[in-house]
């Protein structure tokens, strides 16, 4: 059993009413909440794994950073429900910090409370420069193998990987977690911590085309994003806003490109 699976128990019923006790791994699922420069800012609820890459991610996908040299460590404290998370970054970005904070406890109690949260919400995002060199079988070729590069879903079928693939296919780095923001964080934040770049390749998500997801590729240069799932109109507007490229239902014959 890893720091991500628990055991469990349960009664397996097949279609012709036979109950079969069967044991099964579980993906752990616990709150990890973030502390940045000693200021409360968020809990997650996440798999209990990569933690540190997940903190590198986070503060890079809500811009708290600008890189991951702003970050000066990350120390992890196990508490009774979970973990925190105390994340230090360097002083010029505590102001930024604390005004992130403000709109993340700001209720919308007023109009003008609300239409500052929308606008926070939809922050401008950088375009996206770096192009990407995959041409379509790659992403099937990445497709395919995904499977292979999932040990925590392929245990327990209850979790989202996030893969940094090269233009050709290949799958290079592999992160999971139960929720697919998650995923994808660790993926950014382990690139990120080691100085890993794009290099013409591309993104692959197991879940579907989030706004969400949209703006944390962008986010980390991303040149291409590709999903396993369909995409929502805002993650379609997002994208085109950006220039970044989407392939989305990416089935083994066929695939969507936006």
């Amino acid at each position: 059993m890893s720091d991500a699976t628990t055991d469990a128990t349960f009664t397996r019923i097949s279609a012709s009413g036979d109950m079969v006790e069967q044991p099964r791994a579980v993906a752990i699922e616990a709150p990890v909440a973030i502390e940045v420069n000693g200021l409360g800012y968020a809990v997650l609820m996440a798999t209990p794994d990569d933690l540190v890459d997940l903190a590198y991610g986070f503060v890079l996908a809500e811009r708290l950073v600008d890189h991951a040299g702003q970050v000066v460590e990350v120390d992890m404290h196990p508490v009774a429900t979970g973990t925190m998370l105390r994340v230090t970054l360097t002083p010029e970005c505590h102001s930024r910090v604390a005004d992130r904070v403000r709109h993340r406890v700001s209720e919308s109690s007023c109009g003008l409370c609300g239409i500052e949260n929308l606008e926070q919400a939809l922050r401008p995002l950088p375009p996206v420069i770096a192009r990407s060199r995959a041409e379509a079988t790659g992403i099937f070729r990445a497709a395919a193998a995904l499977r292979d590069h999932q040990p925590l879903g392929r245990a327990t079928g209850a979790a989202h990987a996030a893969a940094l693939c090269a233009a050709d296919g290949a799958i290079r780095l592999v992160r999971e977690d139960v929720g697919r923001h998650n995923a994808f964080d660790k993926l950014i934040g382990a690139m990120a911590r080691g100085t890993t770049g794009w290099d013409g390749g591309f993104a692959l998500l197991s879940s579907r085309c989030s706004f969400e997801l949209v703006e944390k590729a962008a986010l980390a240069g991303c040149p291409l994003l590709a999903t396993l799932s369909a995409a929502t109109s805002l993650a379609l507007e997002r994208a085109a806003a950006v220039g970044l490229p989407l392939r989305t239902l990416v089935r083994a014959d066929a695939m969507l490109a936006s």
